[in-house]
């Protein structure tokens, strides 16, 4: 069922700047966002960047300490969001880094919220080609502790996320 909600060309932009990792003057990787979040406009027409709800690279170390722990607080606790996540981590074998589309639609968001965010899913995911995690969180258990991410990712090879070992 689709909801005729379209995707804002700064959704497409932001997604595109992430997923493609050229190499880069420090400054710019500085720029570069770690983790974002999307809502619906006001008038629930389009899907939007969410105003101020984003992690740089640059933040981290400096402003952020645990990028993780900082996307899971930007998450409304009584709506639905979108999200893309740049995850660093690493299995017994190498280093990686992954984009995961994350569809946050807590216990507690309005009915109304959940089904139209639910419904127009696909819009979006259809503007972000190439995810290969997805992932559905329903409340913040399923979210706060950060081995279920890594399940995700890679299942039990993935030792550590965000240079913390799990």
């Amino acid at each position: 069922m689709a909801s005729g909600v379209t995707v804002n060309d700064e959704v497409i932009r932001v997604f595109n700047d992430m997923k493609v990792r050229k190499s880069s003057t420090q400054d710019e990787v500085k720029k570069r966002k770690k983790a974002v979040l999307f809502c619906l406009s006001e008038d629930r027409k389009k899907i939007i960047v969410e105003e101020g709800k984003q992690i740089l690279v640059g933040d981290i170390g400096e402003t952020v300490e645990d990028p993780y722990a900082t996307f899971v607080k930007l998450l409304p606790l009584n709506d639905c969001r979108y999200g893309l996540y740049d995850a660093t981590y690493e299995t017994k074998e190498s280093k990686k880094e992954d984009l995961v589309f994350i569809f946050w639609a807590p216990e507690s968001a309005p009915l109304k919220s959940k089904m139209i965010y639910a419904s127009s899913k696909d819009a979006i995911k259809k503007k972000f080609t190439g995810i290969k995690h997805e992932w559905q969180v329903n409340g913040l258990d399923d979210i706060q502790d950060r081995t279920t991410l890594a399940e995700k990712l890679g299942g039990n090879v993935v030792v550590s996320l965000e240079g913390k070992p799990l």
